[in-house]
């Protein structure tokens, strides 16, 4: 198959968790995949074995996402390896530990805003510019959003960037036929999320859902593989991917 017969996919953040499932799951539909990491290479090329034991397609590539210099060259990467860019998964990110906003430092404001808001609006205005005709952009929220929960004043905040972000850009790209939305999942059992949590706060938000149980990351890539996908007239839309969580 040329690379003009396969659509290729940009994972962010696609060495573990949420990412990994992701990457595994759009390579075993077709996809040529770009697994983007930050640091982490031992990892992202785990994941990219896993998709070439099983006869996928994929590289790794290192790249910043708050970085729009490296952003580029991730793309560049991108269309030179497989001939372009139809699908833009934008998993990576980062979470804060649950601080009153009374109390919270500046620096971790900083750090979290770099990669959630900066990281999302570099990786969103290459897919502006790169995506193919019926492609799809794909970026992440949280379910935590909806609820306001004491103590996530930060990272609500940058979710909550993500959001405005990625609704302006589907109107932005009109005329172009390409969807964009983001996925908001609830709690998921990845590292990013049960890093700091003791077991009865895991067991008490396992049971929020109706469904009563952590996400599993794929769960979620179930999700994303939709919108990448069949999901053409879905557009400009957050889905929230959290078990019933009102």
């Amino acid at each position: 198959m040329s690379s003009t017969d396969t659509r290729v996919a940009i994972v962010t953040g696609g060495s573990r968790g949420i990412g990994r499932q992701v990457a595994e799951r759009l390579a075993a539909d077709g996809m040529a995949v770009v697994v983007n990491y930050a640091g982490n290479e031992k990892e992202a090329q785990a994941a990219v074995d896993a998709i070439t034991e099983r006869g996928g397609r994929a590289i790794a590539v290192r790249a910043d996402v708050a970085d729009p210099a490296a952003v580029a060259e991730l793309f560049d990467t991108a269309e030179r390896t497989y001939g372009g860019v139809d699908v833009v998964a934008h998993l990576a990110g980062v979470m804060n530990a649950p601080t009153p906003i009374a109390d919270t430092d500046f620096e971790v404001l900083d750090r979290v805003h770099r990669t959630n808001i900066r990281g999302t609006f570099a990786v969103a205005q290459q897919a502006a510019r790169r995506v193919r005709e019926g492609g799809a952009i794909i970026t992440t929220s949280t379910s935590v959003l909806g609820l306001n929960l004491p103590g996530y004043g930060v990272y609500n905040a940058t979710k909550g960037a993500v959001e405005a972000i990625t609704m302006i850009l589907a109107r932005e790209l009109r005329g172009r036929d390409i969807t964009v939305n983001t996925v908001a999942p609830g709690p998921t059992a990845t590292a990013l999320f049960l890093d700091g949590k003791d077991e009865e706060t895991i067991a008490r938000m396992a049971k929020q859902p109706p469904l009563e149980r952590l996400g599993k990351p794929e769960d979620i890539a179930e999700v994303v593989a939709f919108l990448a996908g069949p999901a053409r007239w879905v557009n400009g839309q957050v889905l929230r991917a959290n078990g019933g969580i009102v």
